[in-house]
């Protein structure tokens, strides 16, 4: 039994304590990268029914009702890449990219203006987000002004 008690004093030493936690890190960001790649699977797979039953089955000339849905899953399967991509460069490098989180951020934003239904969106929604978008495309360029100083 001392020797449980002495072992659990020893880990919460400063130095072993943050040992645990980068090896617990390290466990989650594998777990989120195994998950993240399922769901790229089946947003692939979803896009791929989508496109069989809806796009090929509609009358010709009538694709266009359908094509703004296609264009939105296409995003998302490209959405959920740059997410799979910082969870991965974590993992490489230990540290979050602000530059790529920016970059994911800035094309969920633009799905969501592509796939914007006009007819049902306020005024002030579309205000917010092209302030949204501006918001982070100046944050992007800062970031990757000072990226580029730096080298």
């Amino acid at each position: 039994m001392k020797k449980f008690i002495r072992r659990i004093l020893m880990l919460t030493r400063d130095e072993n304590f943050m040992h645990v936690i980068e090896n617990l890190e390290v466990i989650v960001s594998k777990i989120l990268s195994i998950l993240m790649v399922l769901v790229i699977l089946v947003a692939i797979l979803d896009l791929g029914v989508f496109i069989i039953k809806e796009v090929l089955t509609i009358p010709y000339g009538h694709i266009n009702s359908k094509l703004f849905q296609v264009f939105g899953l296409f995003l998302n399967i490209l959405i959920a890449l740059e997410i799979l991509e910082n969870i991965t460069a974590y993992l490489r490098r230990h540290v979050f990219q602000v530059e790529l989180v920016i970059v994911t951020s800035l094309i969920a934003v633009s799905r969501k203006i592509i796939i914007l239904d006009l007819d049902k969106v306020r005024g002030l929604e579309i205000i917010g987000l092209s302030l949204a978008i501006l918001a982070l495309s100046l944050s992007y360029l800062i970031i990757r002004f000072s990226n580029s100083r730096r080298t």
